[in-house]
């Protein structure tokens, strides 16, 4: 037993013999959660995960002799964790509507029953190696919970399970070391959050992760296993985006982790996302979802560990064969957590007020997204999508300025465009992606040959278009070609007809793939045979007078996504009247010729 030297707000100075760094410890009479972050010769340094009010010095400490963990297992699909990984539903029954300070819950729920189905491999006699798989319970209706040995174990089996019903607490394997220790595993085991989960190797995906947005999916794709971030000022719609991805992304598992969130906009998800119908399964969403929700009311280094409690458990899932996507909204508030810790420890502030450490802990968390293969012999994905919300949207602030250079995909939130009531309002001139020629290979496959070079020609004609504005802005339309005229056209109905999305509309809320290079393979043909004619004589206004560019601007929200034949046709009817234009324009031009 230790006791408390000094109390400064989360950061507690105690004395206690033996304690290790990283430790999790128990403080006080309220036996209050904390980690040690420091050690010196005679005391060290402890961040504790709840409010220090009352805490006075000489209150006992005692050493739980692990780091901060997580429990894994069977159980946690459909529940809402808070940021050292207890349970809120459970928290509520016992505590009511606010946390109890040194309430002690287990994550996973010990008395419920598991069905549990040995793999065809438990044999007595076999050897088991760290990572592998043995056994299943069905976790929900359309996700199969493999359990894993854990990382760390290995050995001989010398008795294990029968199939049949277990909670997970009870003995499913004995196993004897090399050591010649016998070693009990069960349905669940615990896994330090701050160290990286172990794999075989990391593999090059070039399967995209399809969210059904076509500004994402078409224009800036992530991959399986890629890392994104979403940066956008207060007001441009972060949220709403994470939701579209939460929702409609092709991913096995999503984890959605709310890092010092204002809390109404948690309590909106946490209502939201058990009504809303999973569209893979047609069951609610929570059955292959669950929530970390760490509000900026809560204390605030319990919002620095829920990041890595939120991707411990995201990689769990990879481990046993799963893609999983983990939203992390936000890592600016993130990193607020360890400016204000940081202060309090008395480290030397850099770039505005964050510590020196900032950009590194930023490429840490980043690192643990990745396609790789399991232990298990098995193909995982961890993708990561982090919020950032830069004060005033100034994307030259630190967080965002690092953020941007670790990650491969940016999908840039714009509030003028927000404000035109342009959604999702990405940037089409602030984004990148550095994933876009290896998922050319995968659109060339599945959908066109033709995606690469469509979706480079719209990216050329919206970025001249913006030019172009600008002239406009200076000396007014009257100084632009025909042409130019024409290129400003396309590029509004390329943005009204295919980049703005209504996450409300049953029918645009999601596009497939196939939808997605459609709308915009038809938007780029019209503007093409526009240039046509344009080069032919025919007057910019009698182009932009036709009657069908309200037609294509409804078409994304028209025809569904397994009725596409319905935009052939549309295809067709404008041809025959662009082909009657062009051939009238050619007559006049032969008679003047003949003249």
């Amino acid at each position: 037993m230790g006791e408390v030297l000094q109390v400064n707000g989360p950061i507690v100075t105690i004395r206690h013999p033996g304690i290790r760094n990283g430790e999790q410890v128990r403080i006080g009479k309220l036996d209050l959660i904390g980690e040690v972050i420091h050690i010196s010769a005679s005391d060290a340094l402890v961040q504790v995960y709840e409010s220090t009010d009352t805490l006075r010095p000489g209150e006992p400490v005692s050493g739980l002799g692990h780091p901060l963990s997580v429990e894994l297992g069977p159980g946690l699909l459909g529940q809402i964790f808070d940021g050292v990984q207890r349970p809120l539903n459970r928290i509520m029954e016992l505590s009511g509507a606010s946390i109890t300070r040194g309430l002690q819950v287990p994550a996973l729920d010990r008395e419920k029953k598991w069905h549990f189905v040995p793999d065809q491999n438990l044999v007595v006699g076999n050897s088991l190696k760290p990572g592998e798989i043995i056994g299943t319970v069905q976790e929900t209706e359309h996700i199969q919970h493999r359990i894993l040995v854990p990382p760390d174990r290995a050995g001989e089996i010398i008795e294990h399970a029968p199939e049949g019903d277990y909670s997970i607490d009870e003995t499913l394997v004995r196993l004897k070391t090399s050591q010649g220790k016998v070693e009990l595993l069960n349905m669940y085991h615990k896994w330090p959050v701050r160290r990286p989960r172990p794999y075989l190797s990391r593999s090059n995906s070039s399967q995209p992760l399809i969210t059904g947005q076509r500004i994402l999916d078409t224009f800036f794709p992530l991959l399986k296993g890629g890392k994104a971030a979403v940066p956008g000022p207060f007001g441009a719609g972060k949220t709403m985006v994470q939701h579209q991805i939460a929702r409609w992304a092709n991913a096995d598992i999503v984890l959605y982790v709310g890092c010092g969130e204002r809390g109404n906009e948690m309590v909106d998800i946490l209502q939201s996302f058990p009504k809303i119908k999973d569209p893979h399964t047609g069951r609610s969403l929570m059955e292959r979802t669950f929530l970390v929700a760490n509000t900026s009311n809560m204390p605030v280094v319990a919002r620095e560990a829920s990041i890595y409690v939120g991707v411990t458990m995201a990689e769990y899932y990879r481990d046993q064969g799963y893609d999983v996507v983990m939203v992390a909204d936000s890592t600016s508030r993130w990193a607020e957590a360890l400016r204000e810790v940081a202060g309090r420890l008395g480290q030397m502030p850099v770039e505005e007020g964050y510590p020196a450490y900032l950009a590194s802990r930023l490429a840490a968390f980043y690192e643990r997204a990745g396609m790789v293969n399991t232990l298990a012999g098995n193909h995982g994905s961890v993708s990561l999508i982090g919020a950032v919300s830069p004060p005033g949207g100034d994307f030259s602030e630190p967080v965002t300025s690092h953020t941007k250079e670790i990650i491969r995909t940016f999908w840039a939130l714009s509030k003028p465009l927000a404000d035109a009531r342009h959604y999702p309002a990405v940037s089409w001139l602030e984004s990148f992606t550095a994933y876009a020629d290896r998922a050319g290979s995968w659109w060339a496959e599945n959908v066109s040959i033709h995606w690469s070079q469509r979706r480079q020609q719209a990216l050329a004609l919206l970025s001249g278009a913006d030019e172009l504005e600008r002239i406009v802005n200076l000396v007014g339309p009257e100084a632009l070609s025909s042409s130019q005229r024409w290129t400003l056209e396309s590029s509004s109905l390329i943005k009204e007809a295919v980049l703005q999305q209504s996450a409300l509309d049953p029918v645009d809320s999601y596009c497939s793939p196939q939808k997605q290079f459609a709308l915009l393979d038809l938007m780029l043909w019209f503007h093409d045979r526009g240039v046509e004619l344009i080069n032919l004589g025919v007057p910019v206004e009698q182009l932009i007078e036709l009657p069908f560019h309200g037609e294509l601007k409804r078409l994304k929200s028209s025809v569904p996504n397994d009725e596409l034949e319905r935009l052939k046709l549309t295809t067709e009817k404008i041809s025959v009247a662009l082909d009657a234009m062009r051939a009238e324009y050619s007559k006049s031009n032969h008679r003047e010729i003949a003249t």
